[in-house]
């Protein structure tokens, strides 16, 4: 259904959602959005550390007892 828009048909749209709301809450609405974005990398970050972090808590030595006195 959508696959068929094009350029022009998302100008118009863009148009149209520009004049019915005003430029003002367009960009406060952005803002909004790329605060969102933000946190959520930010989530996405601090998850992958902390996974690794727990990884390496419960990492196991499996030098053999003969290396271990070599290092």
């Amino acid at each position: 259904m959508l696959n068929n828009i094009g350029l022009p048909g998302l100008l118009l749209i863009a148009v149209v959602v520009l004049v019915l709301f005003g430029r003002g809450k367009i960009s406060s609405l952005m803002g909004e959005v790329g605060k969102g974005i933000t946190s959520f990398k930010k989530g996405i970050n601090e998850g992958a550390k902390e996974l690794e972090e727990n990884a390496a808590e419960t990492a196991t030595d499996v030098t053999p007892e003969t290396d271990k006195d070599k290092a």
